[in-house]
């Protein structure tokens, strides 16, 4: 017979929250620091992608 499951504590929710928060603000961090570094040509970052074709 199916039971209802315990409730999950506020302390618990919200410490669950803050890290996925600081997850995230790091990864915008890290993308505008590297966009930046691109606009001002200091980065050492290599564009994937389109690769240029040689023609005969």
């Amino acid at each position: 017979m199916a039971v209802p499951k315990k409730k999950t504590s506020k302390s618990k929710r919200d410490k669950r929250r803050a890290t996925w928060r600081r997850k995230a603000e790091f990864q915008a961090e890290k993308a505008l620091s590297l966009g930046k570094s691109i606009l001002t040509g200091r980065s050492t970052f290599v564009y994937p992608g389109e690769e240029e074709e040689e023609e005969e």
